[in-house]
This record gives structure tokens, sequence and C-alpha cells, in this order.
């Protein structure tokens, strides 16, 4: 996975963090879980705030 795959991420994110809710965490912990996901494969420096918040977004929606 790399960063522009914001529904795969949520997917992954959900499926890793079930107990933990989207809307509370914030920028930091989220691109830190993201680079520990298995399967992401991109560099942590080319994650941007819009991107960050697409991936949230998306969980937001895998949530609900």
């Amino acid at each position: 996975m790399k960063w522009t795959d914001s529904l795969d991420i949520a997917i992954e994110l959900y499926e890793a963090h079930p107990d933990i809710d989207p809307k509370s965490i914030n920028f930091v912990d989220l691109r830190n879980m993201v680079t520990q996901l298995k399967g992401f494969e991109d560099s942590p420096n080319r994650c941007g705030e819009r991107i960050l918040e697409a991936i949230q977004m998306a969980w937001i929606e895998e949530v609900e």
C-alpha cells in the first residue's frame, strides 16, 4: 500500500484497531499507525495533511 491508497489503508486500520474512534485520533498518531501497517510500503515523508485527512474520512466511513 501507498499513501494514495486511502480506502485500503482505512480498511486495514479499521481491522487492526476496532476499538479506536477515528474521529478522535490526531494526525501524528494516524501517520504512525499507517506506517506500521503490514503491507504499507511507502516513504513516511511522502505524507501530508490532505492525505491523512482522506484516510481519516475513509476510516470514519468504514466505522459507520
